[in-house]
């Protein structure tokens, strides 16, 4: 059995697309290219796919991760490109590697977040990102199954900073004001989410866009406590790649007496 990590997207329209809106698809297009998935056992069967962290309905992404269980060995790349031309436009397959490690789910232990805020002042995101960065806890509510919670937002955010862009590659461009937030989250529990850390914004400087954010997340890996990054998941598994014998070398090794 071979297994395939895979990232995707969730680009443009399809920020909208439910989780199990994706199943539906993914599995469509694992079966109009004809990929020989393996299948749990039991009365009925479903295709080993392993989903990982996936992103709320309604917020973009640039990485979102995904195993797959194959009975025949397939080249990863190639089986990308399959995948990628049997969805929709939005739902992008953008990398495939051979799982050589385990825990890709032990390794997704942060996110990169981008925020985008119509009708809101640069200057005022500003003066609320330094409020927020400056207070010791930010506790926000939230309703769950349960009831409602109450929780602190401040200790799960690493990292939080109103930037600068200069492009219009954003889902709904327009003339007015516009704040760019940038912000790394841990994955905690209970998990924290952008709209949390805009609650939080709310709660310290009264931050409150006109429209709803635009949510992408840009990243998700492991976290580096010592620079502040987040790391490739994926690239564990290509550092274990076996790597090829250069030609002569491998000729040397043929003629050599046993």
């Amino acid at each position: 059995m071979q297994r395939i990590r895979l990232r995707y997207t969730k680009r443009g329209r399809l920020r909208f697309t439910s989780h199990r809106d994706f199943q539906r698809a993914f599995e469509r297009a694992l079966r109009r290219a004809e990929v020989p998935m393996a299948y749990s056992a039991g009365f009925t069967p479903h295709p080993k796919v392993s989903y990982a962290n996936a992103a709320p309905t309604g917020t973009g992404s640039e990485a979102e991760y995904l195993e797959i269980a194959l009975t025949e060995a397939r080249d990863p790349e190639r089986l990308r490109l399959l995948l990628d031309e049997s969805l929709p436009t939005g739902l992008d397959v953008v990398d495939a590697v051979e799982a050589r490690t385990s825990g890709l789910a032990d390794r997704l232990t942060a996110s990169v977040w981008e925020l985008r805020l119509d009708g809101v002042e640069p200057a005022e995101a500003e003066a609320a990102v330094a409020a927020f960065n400056a207070a010791p806890a930010v506790e926000v509510q939230r309703r769950t199954k349960n009831g409602v919670r109450t929780f602190d937002t401040r200790s799960a955010v690493a990292h939080l900073e109103s930037v600068t862009t200069h492009g219009s590659s954003a889902d709904r461009p327009s003339d007015r004001p516009c704040a760019i937030l940038r912000l790394v989250v841990r994955h905690v529990t209970p998990a924290v989410r952008p709209d949390d850390v805009l609650s939080g914004l709310r709660a310290v400087a009264d931050l409150a866009p006109p429209v709803p954010a635009a949510v992408t997340r840009l990243a998700q890996g492991l976290f580096d406590e010592e620079t502040g990054a987040v790391t490739d998941p994926l690239a564990p598994d290509r550092e274990a790649e076996a790597p090829v014998p250069h030609p002569a070398a491998a000729s040397a090794a043929a003629k050599a007496p046993a």
